[in-house]
């Protein structure tokens, strides 16, 4: 945001001079902060207030960068650490070659897999051709300097300061990093959704076991190059499903496919409704923000504000080890994401040279495959050299997950396309988003920077605009392209998933190029589902389709998503909500909180009531379970009748409702099936006179009662996480529940319940404006600032959210100086 001239200098000046202003017990803080110099000539004024929230004061971009990395590094130097580790190649250095690998960064399974990819994107310059990149094909001057802040600040921290996260406390992979390791991990995050996706498949991939032995041979005598002396197919890959010739089995891929791509299957979502100046109570935008992330790990979000007077002024959350505020508002503007449906890689199937399976025909011309030897160290070991096989399209590859192997044999290899792996951009677009004045300046900052890899926008200004859009960095996949190009396999998966499987062979199969798009092979702005102005638009994980259920999204090709296809039961529960809001109308910001803390049930509207009549009609109050004993669950039918239908923590029956609802099969479960023509009301009815429906509930209340859990028990009182000894009840619910504030706990009946929440809610803001400078905000991080148990703001955050109340944003300069909380840090290198 931009300010005229003299205010702009008269800003300036009182955000610096306040400094000097504060008591006694922060101006020695700040003394404490200036005493220990790094490098880089670097400086920034950090102030926090309530619930450790920092506001980021500095003079330019590389000092807002600096205060930002030093900020960060305070909070969360352990999982930041852990991160640079991951991009660098060195997990199996430190924690082992067998070990779990960081799943915030990438799918793969074992650390030494992780660490082949990484290192290899390190060793063929990837991240440093990016950077040198001129824009908008690479990153702007002014996230650079973000990024070279960073660094410097991340370092500083760790110079002055003793670590006391006994995570890492004293560990020998906690170093500085470069720019190049932030780069590093913004562009893991950038291929998250495509190369990041395939990782075993990547560093797995082997020619077949006929080739005579090569470089590609390990250190510990596999023979040839990855594949054992028997011929068992390398790890990543999978006998099942595949045909006596090695090709996958269409169906059976198809199916792998629309699981490994369905949303509710990953592990971040998210909600968000932007509501136009037709239906808020004074004319101008409001905008309710509901991202579904990791509660532990390197994919956490972590708040503050940054200010450059005069330049910039954003408040909002950031992906751990980002520059740039991901999530947020300034004066004029509020944004969200939603992990979208589109389809962020494609496959090429490459027809192999009959004399040499490394090399592949194009146009009947064989082209040999870049070999990539890798080699990584090991704890307690010998290092581990092996070989990756990269064509024109990409890297080959021998499976998307376990579910879908992609064996490369005498004839035929895969090669993954992800467009992502040259989009070092999605900083960018976060700060063109912090610069907006408008909705229209979001939707331009999308077109100018095109960085945004596995998520949608959705956005509301103080003018009472709206906007919706799925702008992502897709691979120019058209359904004409698809019908003219896919291989049989890919005539399947297409069309069920939108992964799309290209005739390799063919050079009239390339992706080609639209004039709009900064690189070639992906859509260009004209091409992206958008709706501006309406009513409401909401996105819930779903397609682009039912941004709004009046004013429905066509046109799109099919990798973008489905359209007239069943919605999920979130997404249903949130058209009606927002629907029935907008109707009603004069919305303020107390509408949007009472949004995200109503915990409506939408699965138990939809079936409680016929489950209740159902169990209280069974002969002799009993049904028989799966084990074919009998089961009392006469005291359940009851329970089910008089709950509430929320997922508050004080309601009694949700936790039944829960373990029952996860055990209905989705074969039988209704009776009206679902009508494109009613896609929010349909499918409806619970098919109660399946045999499926009693069997479910006698091994609830079967599984309740061993547990020692009562039927009518709070919710809270089994839904809860532990921090620092004590419990904090959770509320929300399950995906499949379709309750906007989700949750995702971790079943634990011998130690009470559900004892951890690996994703869900996470950075929540619900923002309007009001006619003065100042955005009525009020925000709310579920799991807290820092992962560091012995921080006062470990769990704060986290009993606010267990108590359904917020934090009141603080974004003009009175109410930061105000705070009774005030503590300001002055750190330099």
């Amino acid at each position: 945001m931009r300010t005229r001239p003299r205010r702009t200098v008269v800003a300036a000046v009182a955000l610096f001079a306040a400094v000097g202003t504060l008591p006694a017990a922060a101006a020695q803080d700040q003394h404490q902060e200036q005493r220990h110099p790094s490098h880089g000539g670097l400086s920034a004024t950090i102030r926090y207030t309530e619930y450790g929230i920092p506001h980021i004061l500095a003079r330019n971009y590389a000092d807002l960068g600096f205060g930002t990395g030093w900020a960060q590094a305070a909070d969360q130097v352990c999982a930041l650490a852990d991160g640079f580790v991951t991009v660098r190649g060195e997990r199996s250095r430190y924690f082992g070659a067998d070990a779990a690998a960081d799943s915030a960064l990438s799918s793969a399974t074992k650390n030494l897999s992780s660490d082949l990819y990484f290192r290899g994107v390190r060793e063929a310059g990837t991240v440093e051709k990016l950077l040198a990149q001129p824009a908008p094909l690479g990153p702007g001057r002014e996230v650079k300097e973000l990024m070279r802040g960073f660094a410097a600040g991340y370092n500083t921290w760790l110079a002055k300061n003793r670590i006391t996260d006994p995570t890492c406390r004293g560990a020998a992979w906690v170093r500085p990093v470069s720019v190049q390791d932030v780069a590093a991990r913004n562009f893991a995050l950038a291929v998250l959704g495509g190369q990041g996706r395939a990782v075993d498949g990547i560093t797995a991939a082997q020619p077949p076991a006929s080739t005579t032995p090569s470089a590609g041979t390990t250190s510990t005598g596999t023979s040839p190059a990855g594949t054992t002396s028997t011929g068992t197919p390398p790890t990543g890959t999978t006998s099942t499903g595949t045909s006596s010739t090695g090709t996958p089995d269409a169906q059976d891929a198809a199916r792998a496919a629309r699981e490994l791509f369905a949303a509710d299957s990953a592990d971040m979502g998210s909600n968000a409704v932007a509501f136009g100046g037709s239906t808020t109570a004074n004319g101008r935008g409001l905008l309710l923000g509901n991202p579904h992330y990791p509660w532990q790990g390197g994919r956490r979000f972590w708040q503050s504000q940054q200010t450059i007077p005069g330049e910039l002024n954003v408040s909002g959350g950031s992906l751990l080890g980002s520059a740039t505020v991901s999530i947020g508002h300034n004066a004029q503007v509020a944004w969200s994401h939603t992990v979208a449906t589109g389809v962020t890689l494609n496959l090429h199937q490459l027809t192999l040279d009959p004399a040499d399976p490394t090399a592949y025909l194009v146009d009947g011309k064989p082209e040999r495959m870049t070999e990539r030897r890798v080699t990584v160290a090991v704890k307690d070991g010998e290092p581990v050299t092996k070989s990756q096989w990269w064509t024109r399209y990409g890297p080959v590859v021998t499976s998307l997950g376990a579910a879908l192997p992609l064996p490369w044999t005498s004839t035929t290899a895969y090669a993954l396309n992800d467009p992502n792996a040259t989009n070092l951009r999605a900083s960018d677009t976060a700060l063109g988003f912090s610069k907006a004045r408008s909705t229209a300046d979001v939707l331009d900052a999308l077109k100018r920077t095109q960085g945004l890899p596995w998520v949608n926008t959705i956005a509301a200004d103080s003018r009472g605009h709206t906007l919706f859009t799925q702008s992502q960095v897709l691979p120019r996949i058209t359904d004409e392209l698809a019908q003219r190009c896919s291989t049989p396999l890919g005539r399947v998966t297409y069309p069920a998933s939108g992964v799309a499987i290209l005739d390799g062979s063919r050079g009239d199969c390339a992706l080609g190029s639209d004039p709009d798009a900064v690189q070639p092979g992906i859509f260009g702005p004209s091409k992206m589902p958008v709706l501006k102005d309406a009513p409401y638009a909401e996105n819930s994980n779903d397609s682009a389709w039912l941004a709004n259920a009046d004013r429905p999204i066509t046109g799109y090709e099919r990798v973008f998503g489905t359209i007239g296809t069943q919605r999920s039961m979130r997404t249903r529960g949130a058209l009606r909500d927002v629907s029935a809001m907008a109707a009603r109308g004069q919305l303020t910001v107390r509408d949007l909180q009472a949004q995200q803390f109503a915990n409506r049930v939408t699965a138990g509207d939809l079936v409680a009531a016929d489950a209740a009549k159902a169990c209280a009609a069974l002969p002799g109050g009993t049904a028989t379970g799966s084990d074919g004993k009998a089961v009392d669950v006469g005291a359940a039918c009851g329970v089910l009748a008089a709950w509430d239908r929320t997922a508050d923590t004080g309601s009694r029956g949700a936790l039944l409702f829960d373990r029952l609802w996860r055990r209905l099969p989705v074969s039988q479960l209704w009776k009206v099936p679902f009508s494109a023509a009613d896609p929010v009301g349909t499918p409806n009815t619970l098919n109660t006179d399946a045999p499926a429906f009693a069997t479910a509930l006698a091994d609830t209340v079967t599984e309740l009662r061993a547990a020692g859990i009562p039927l009518d028990s709070r919710l809270g009182e089994h839904q809860f996480v532990v921090r620092n000894g004590k419990r904090i009840a959770v509320p929300g619910g399950t995906e499949s529940l379709g309750v906007w504030n989700k949750v995702e706990p971790v079943w634990d009946p011998a130690h009470g319940g559900y004892t951890e929440v690996t994703t869900g809610s996470s950075y929540i803001q619900a923002v309007g404006w009001n006619g003065s400078r100042c955005p009525v905000a009020r925000t709310l991080l579920t799991y807290s600032q820092s992962s560091n148990p012995d921080s006062p703001h470990f769990s704060d955050q986290t009993r606010l959210f267990s108590a359904e109340k917020w934090v009141s944003s603080r974004f003009c300069e009175k109410d930061i100086l105000s705070s009774p909380s005030l503590r300001v840090v002055r750190v330099r290198s």
